[in-house]
Parts: C-alpha cells; sequence; structure tokens
C-alpha cells in the first residue's frame, strides 16, 4: 500500500516538477551589459545561462522566481568578469548584480507578505535603478577616455 501511495504521489508531482524545470531552464531574459562593456569582455561574451540542475524540481513558486532571477544574471555577470580594465569589470558587474537585486525585489513585491520586506524592495528598486543609470554613464565615460 505504501508504494502505491509513493507512486501515485509522484506521478501527481510529475506536471508540477515540469513547470517548474521549464522555468528555470528558460529564464525569460538574460540580463544583458552595456556595449562598452561586452566588447571589453572580448570573445568571452554572455555565456548561456546553466541547464537547470538535477534536484531542483522540488522547487515552490518562490524559489524557482528567485532561482530565475539568478540564472538571468549568470551570464552577464560571468562575462564582466573576463574585463581586464579593474574600473570597466567593477562597474559593469556592478550593473548586472544590481539588475539582480531588482528581480530579486521584484519577486518579493508579487510574492512576499511581509509589509517591510516589499518597504525594503521598493527602496532597492529605486536606489539600484538610479545607481544603474550611474555607472552606465560612467562606463560610457571611461570607453571615452580610454581612446
Amino acid at each position: 500500500m505504501r508504494r502505491i501511495t509513493i507512486l501515485a504521489l509522484v506521478i501527481a508531482a510529475l506536471p508540477i516538477a515540469a513547470w517548474v524545470k521549464e522555468s528555470i531552464a528558460m529564464p525569460d531574459a538574460a540580463f544583458e551589459l552595456p556595449t562598452v562593456c561586452t566588447k571589453a569582455a572580448g570573445s568571452m561574451g554572455a555565456p548561456k545561462p546553466p541547464a537547470a540542475m538535477d534536484g531542483m524540481s522540488g522547487m515552490d513558486e518562490v524559489q524557482a522566481a528567485n532561482m530565475n532571477a539568478m540564472m538571468k544574471m549568470h551570464g552577464a555577470m560571468m562575462a564582466a568578469t573576463m574585463i581586464k580594465d579593474p574600473d570597466l569589470a567593477f562597474n559593469c558587474g556592478m550593473i548586472v548584480h544590481h539588475q539582480g537585486g531588482i528581480a530579486m525585489s521584484e519577486v518579493e513585491l508579487k510574492l512576499g507578505k511581509d509589509e517591510q520586506s516589499k518597504e525594503t524592495a521598493r527602496m532597492i528598486i529605486d536606489a539600484q535603478t538610479k545607481e544603474i543609470k550611474e555607472m552606465t554613464a560612467r562606463v560610457e565615460a571611461l570607453a571615452q577616455n580610454a581612446n
């Protein structure tokens, strides 16, 4: 009887597991670096996010949403690590890092329940959106100064 119950639970969970695995393996769209950053990264470019790892099929909606945000950030973060100029590498990496913070904050606003956490998420979105604009202008200025 126990085997039948376990088998029934596994079969019932398959559609949910497939949905979670698909949502993890196929992030909406990867974050993009400014053109200056991608040029500085050279041939490395932005690698594709890693495929879904085994064992992630048990994730709930919050876990899957946060993993999706992290996977969208992964490729651009890896590209930024290939930039030789330390100032460009820092600013380009932080742009993507902030995009990830904004994506995680959006998950909190959508799925979170605690008002104080939601207020923190709103503050992060406001602050990091402004900082992304500042860092993007900085990388463009650094590129012009290099020429």
